[in-house]
């Protein structure tokens, strides 16, 4: 980026291409070339301003404005705007048979209930409910296996059958390590 140190040449050159109709990208091309700098469009453009050159009503460039966010009335909503506009899948499929849902997997265990701050330690933290808004969320609680969150079925039921724990069942030997 080019410090703002415009030697009056440039800034002589900056007024003849102006007057010219040049844009004030081609400008700072221009004298770039000219001159061997690396003046930027809004480069150019800035220093155009302070001098008082710069005029809004150039061809080239015309002035920016923000687009205005479309008016929405108090009526409508964005809920009642995406039903009439629901895409033609969605029409399609409205008057369709339901499918059927899909069978979830679960396990033959009788889960506790427990919140979470009732857990123990050792307690298996597969979560029940939840769903609803408002709906508590508890915790199976049976006793968990070693190296799991989960008990030996929801282990399974998360991982797949046949899985295997990927971590070390034991505790892990310290070695004390003496200072220097």
């Amino acid at each position: 980026m080019q410090e703002n140190n415009w030697t009056p040449e440039h800034s002589e050159a900056l007024r003849q291409y102006l007057a010219r109709g040049l844009s004030y990208s081609e400008i700072s091309a221009a004298i770039n070339s000219k001159f061997n700098t690396s003046y930027s469009r809004n480069a150019a453009l800035g220093r155009a301003r302070r001098m008082g050159l710069s005029n809004c009503s150039q061809p080239n460039d015309p002035p920016f404005h923000w687009p205005r966010r479309p008016y929405l009335s108090k009526s409508s909503s964005l809920h009642e705007a995406r039903e009439r506009h629901a895409p033609e899948a969605a029409r399609l499929s409205a008057g369709s048979e339901r499918a059927e849902a899909p069978r979830l997997r679960c396990v033959a265990i009788v889960p506790r209930h427990l919140s979470l701050v009732d857990l123990e330690p050792n307690d298996c933290r597969y979560p029940y409910g939840g769903d609803a808004n408002g709906e508590p969320i508890t915790f199976c609680a049976h006793p968990r296996c070693e190296g799991s969150s989960y008990c030996t079925p929801h282990f399974h039921l998360t991982l797949g059958p046949g899985a295997q724990l990927q971590r070390p069942t034991g505790k892990p030997s310290l070695r004390v390590v003496e200072a220097a």
